[in-house]
């Protein structure tokens, strides 16, 4: 795979606090996409999985340090340091910036609060002092305050940007960082001081957010948050001079958004020229291929439609939906009335309720709409989403202009004629789209009581996800120019010895590439390959004549694919969530990329939407019928692993080749090698979700 590291973890293990972490993730994904995949990062998978290759940035959140030390002391600090030295990027702020230096000193002396004591990763060389300021309280606000920094602009000239003079930062319980002129000749750097009196000793000057170069890495400490933005500071009620500092901090906002943007790039990274805000969510549309199907389909909703205050509603498990129809009789307010504005208001935080409120009635002119980018962090799951069922006709241009629903069903009609030859078979016949939407896997998967009245092949998809999901959990933004949908089947449980449903992701997978290839004449030619077992790579079309076809180092991720389960009745119910890179060529590249090198057409969303599903109907039809074994020689055909060599880390390190997968349940089988890399006979079987893989740089270890 080629050297692109495009992941920003964010720490949310034992220690850190939930707030902590929601303000990392929320300032983060605006100022560094869609360049990197900002997500969070679980104790256990620092210690486990193989993060480091794609890791461009270890962020430490605020918390308490304590617990920090707790889970990652010995292997995680030790994998955190190796990373760091060997060109990774450090971000600790607050109690991620005391864990970071040689020692801590919290509070010394102050009984029930004291937290003294050497710290492993020692990236600073000396000591974090705090509190720098007096009346921290543990999960409060009563010390918080909005601390002017003075910045020292010299250090941070080569990164290029605006790099502010002053501003104020948010403050709760941080620390100094104590004698940090002293330690130039150890390559530390002052990026901002504390201007005001503290209340501990500091030293040879006021250090509050610092720089080091750490063998071939960087690291940046911070004292202060200054990844808080005011719009989400919405408590405060044990401190009464709260609503002063969101003002003053609201004031700075911009100067801090400055500030941030140049230390990540002191780090290596690219932030974004723009604020990446979140759009607000937008109106679903379902339509069907055929539009005869729409009213049966309607109809079968009547036990799970509720009427409230006027609403036709469907309350799912996850997601409330508000109902809508062409031709009624369903009906609902205009978009911009005060019950559907009110509604967004109830999950937004106190702040921003009061902006809302006095959009209502009146007392503000804005009539601008509320965007997660003017209201901070949003809970989405309590926003009422409205769903528009197209009855009477598709959804024309004006409704939904970055989707073309007439190109994407004509183009399915095309497709299944050519390789089905039954236009009725059913995969893509029914569409969910959102311009703006949460996730495709989450409104299908999460919300049963809708998901059991929709038919087999139901796709979701959307032009922006603001919750887009990966494995374990992982969350994102998923940016326009990318490819993202969601199909639902029911894979009978007796095709269990015969097809099993471990095989549904390889069928995606091969779906995909099929799909790619299908699109058009020539487009077969465009070097697409599979990692084991759900992620799509291309050859790096960056690397022009270098790029070698045949070396998987020559090749980067632009896929992925998550499939979700579960069983009732007699029928295993997948979620199959597919994300490509079409047009977007960060943070890796795109398909399109590859057709300008190529000399071909770029590809349409519509069309490709298309190409692949009725590819994965295909597959899976002959899946049913006749296992996955016949399909294996294709497979492999797109497979980056044949005869790879790997290390297995579980079993003491010893060398094995990747042989391939069974043919009964999807197993990767690995031969270990002896001397001169000869098989000794011994061969391991090895499940997708029980182990990790660092294929690309030769490792391969068992989660535990």
């Amino acid at each position: 795979m080629a050297d692109k590291r495009v992941n920003v973890l964010v720490y949310s293990g034992n220690g850190s606090t939930v707030e902590s972490v929601r303000h990392c993730l929320w300032s983060l994904r605006r100022l560094l996409g869609p360049n990197y995949a900002v997500i969070p990062i679980t104790g256990e998978s620092v210690l486990k999985e193989p993060w480091t290759a794609s890791c461009a940035l270890f962020v430490m959140p605020g918390g308490a340090d304590v617990g920090y030390c707790r889970t990652l002391n010995g292997e995680g600090n030790r994998k955190i340091s190796a990373y760091v030295n060997k060109g990774g990027a450090y971000l600790g702020l607050c109690a991620g910036g005391y864990y970071a230096c040689k020692r801590c000193e919290f509070e010394a002396g102050k009984k029930g609060m004291e937290v003294c004591g050497d710290r492993e990763l020692g990236f600073y060389p000396g000591i974090c002092r705090g509190l720098a300021f007096p009346g921290f309280v543990y999960h409060s606000e009563a010390g918080a305050r909005a601390a002017e920094l003075s910045v020292n602009k010299e250090a941070l000239s080569t990164v290029g940007g605006a790099v502010p003079e002053t501003f104020r930062s948010y403050y709760n319980g941080g620390g100094v960082f104590v004698d940090a002129e002293k330690y130039k000749d150890q390559g530390v750097q002052v990026l901002a001081s504390y201007t005001e009196r503290l209340h501990v000793e500091s030293g040879e000057g006021t250090a509050a957010v610092v720089y080091r170069k750490v063998g071939e890495g960087s690291v940046v400490l911070t004292g202060p948050h200054p990844e808080f933005a005011a719009v989400n500071l919405t408590k405060g009620g044990d401190n009464p001079a709260y609503p002063r500092i969101v003002e003053a901090l609201a004031t700075d906002d911009k100067q801090r958004v400055d500030f941030m943007k140049a230390c990540l790039a002191k780090l290596g990274l690219t932030p974004s020229q723009d604020d990446q805000g979140v759009p607000s969510l937008s109106r679903l549309h379902l339509s069907t291929l055929e539009s005869s199907e729409i009213s049966d389909l309607v109809s079968s909703w009547s036990d799970i439609v509720e009427e409230v205050d006027g609403e036709s509603l469907i309350k799912g498990e996850n997601d409330t939906f508000q109902l809508e129809k062409q031709s009624g009789p369903w009906k609902s307010p205009e978009p911009t009335s005060t019950i559907g504005l009110q509604k967004v208001a109830d999950a937004l935080p106190t702040v921003v309720k009061d902006i809302v409120t006095d959009a209502l009635t009146g007392t503000s002119d804005s009539t601008k709409p509320v965007t997660e980018t003017d209201a901070g962090i949003v809970d989405y799951d309590k926003i009422t989403k409205k769903l528009l069922v197209h009855d009477t006709s598709l959804p024309d241009t004006k409704q939904t202009p970055y989707f073309n629903h007439h190109a994407y069903f004509a183009n399915l009609a095309h497709y299944k004629k050519r390789h089905l030859h039954d236009i009725s078979e059913t995969f893509g016949n029914v569409l969910l789209y959102g311009e703006v939407v949460t996730s495709t896997n989450t409104l299908l998967e999460k919300n049963p009581k809708l998901l059991e009245k929709l038919p087999v092949g139901t796709t979701a998809t959307a032009t922006t996800q603001v919750a887009g999901r990966g494995r374990g959990n992982n969350v994102w933004v998923s940016p326009p120019g990318s490819l993202m949908f969601s199909t639902m089947l029911r894979h009978p449980i007796s095709l269990s010895t015969t097809a099993p449903v471990v095989f549904i992701q390889y069928l995606a997978a091969l779906a995909i590439v099929n799909g790619i290839h299908t699109y058009d004449r020539n487009y077969s030619l465009l070097p697409i390959k599979l990692k084991w077992p759900n992620d799509i790579y291309a050859l790096d079309p960056s690397k022009g004549k270098n790029a070698n076809p045949n070396d998987p180092k020559s090749y980067v991720k632009i896929g992925g694919i998550l499939v979700n389960s579960s069983y009732a009745g007699g029928d295993y119910t997948c979620i199959c969530g597919i994300g490509i890179n079409v047009s977007n060529t960060a943070p890796t590249t795109s398909l399109n990329a590859l057709c300008s090198a190529a000399n071909l057409a770029p590809m349409t969303l519509e069309k490709l939407l298309a190409s692949i599903v009725v590819s994965f109907e295909s597959l899976y039809l002959r899946f049913c019928n006749s296992g996955f074994s016949p399909l294996l020689d294709v497979y492999y055909k797109y497979w980056l692993h044949g005869g790879q060599i790997v290390t297995l880390e579980q079993e003491g390190g010893v060398r094995a080749r990747i042989k391939g997968i069974t043919a009964d349940w999807g197993l990767l089988v690995a031969e270990e090698l002896g001397w001169e890399d000869r098989p000794t006979g011994k061969k391991w079987e090895l499940q997708s979700d029980s182990n990790s893989f660092d294929f690309f740089r030769g490792l391969l270890k068992r989660k535990v």
